[in-house]
């Protein structure tokens, strides 16, 4: 049900300088967005870090008038109106400093269900395209909400095969309802909502799908999830500002290893060298660290390998039994532990994940499996 809060929330988030934050820094002062913007202007001072020329738009009839013709539109195109400081928007994302002051959404989705944010490049190969359907055929039997982004490439390919394997997926835009990017996905944008999915913004019917939008739209991705999975990029990706976000979220990140040669392989490789994200080594073990286990079919290896077959140099080893006697050792008492600079143990680390005997954590952390 859409009320004079929402409209007041529309108008005050319209505001030049009231951002997600200072936006809920006027919700705590004032405790609504109809107080903010009826008191903000005469009371600014109560509110610490809102100086006055941040409040200088606020009370602006046109910002009214926009929010009156936003609800409109809503309402015509059967888009709910979420608001954070209602505790209408997700619960996980609630729990960030910068979550969306307002989401519109079109579909519904089980918050009680677990999320899982999968991302990559627009330029997927066919090693990341067979890692996708591997994962969704391993994981059909688990009750889960696919997240990605509705681009082309790997997004594309999770929501596609999130449809085929019934899982519900959501889609989160870089723009307002009033279009679809790329084109191209429309009509999958629609197949999504037919099959009891979910679009999702943070942006009003005025936002066009400018660049910086989809760098703003990826915190969300990452926020929403508990673990995101980086299937293929490359130096510099926007799955990358994804995987950071995850990060300062202190959510799970895993990446999908591949040769150094390979260019959408690059980005992977350096998150999980400088330990953004834990390497995935076989999608059993990526659906168990997920927790996503309950599955009963037979789970496919995409590295198959049988633990008789691995021989471990003595250096890791060495790495190996002195992470398994201590879990969750962080690299500098490891380091400390066996006399060895960090430096050096970090590439050992590294090929450990590979053959799926450690698991790294945030915090530069590790287990061994």
């Amino acid at each position: 049900m859409i009320t004079e809060e929402h409209l007041y929330a529309i108008a005050l988030r319209e505001c030049s300088l009231i951002g997600d934050i200072n936006f809920q820094k006027l919700i705590r002062t004032f405790g609504s967005a109809e107080e903010a913007w009826k008191k903000a202007k005469r009371e600014f001072s109560k509110t610490d870090g809102v100086g006055k020329k941040t409040i200088a738009d606020i009370g602006n009839e046109e910002y009214l008038k926009f929010a009156e013709n936003e609800i409109k539109f809503c309402e015509k195109n059967n888009i709910q109106i979420r608001l954070r400081h209602l505790k209408e928007i997700p619960d996980l994302l609630n729990e960030c400093d910068d979550a969306p002051a307002i989401i519109y959404q079109k579909g519904n989705f089980d918050d009680s269900l677990q999320k899982i944010s999968i991302v990559g490049t627009r330029n997927m190969t066919s090693y990341g395209k067979e890692f996708i359907g591997d994962f969704f055929e391993a994981s059909k039997s688990s009750k889960y909400i696919s997240v990605s982004g509705l681009a082309l490439g790997v997004d594309k390919e999770v929501h596609e095969q999130s449809i085929q394997f019934k899982i519900p997926t959501m889609a989160v835009l870089a723009h307002g309802f009033h279009t679809l990017y790329p084109p191209k996905n429309r009509k999958l944008s629609e197949k999504i909502l037919q099959e009891g999915g979910t679009l999702v913004t943070e942006f009003n019917s005025s936002r066009k799908p400018d660049r910086e939008n989809f760098i703003q739209r990826n915190r969300i991705i990452a926020g929403i999830s508990p673990s995101t999975i980086v299937v293929e990029t490359g130096f510099g990706g926007g799955s990358i500002s994804t995987a950071s976000f995850a990060n300062d979220y202190n959510r799970e990140v895993f990446a999908l290893p591949g040769k150094i040669t390979d260019l959408y392989s690059q980005g992977c490789n350096q998150l999980i060298f400088q330990n953004k994200a834990a390497s995935i080594s076989t999608v059993k073990s990526l659906i168990d660290s997920v927790g996503l286990n309950h599955s009963k079919e037979k789970v496919a290896e995409l590295f198959p390998y049988s633990e008789t077959d691995i021989q471990l140099t003595d250096s890791q080893e060495s790495i190996y039994q002195s992470i398994k006697a201590h879990p969750q050792v962080s690299l500098d008492d490891l380091a400390q532990m066996i006399s060895v600079p960090s430096y050096k143990i970090l590439p050992v680390i590294l090929e450990l994940e590979l053959l799926g005997k450690v698991k790294s954590f945030s915090g530069r952390q590790f287990l061994a499996i």
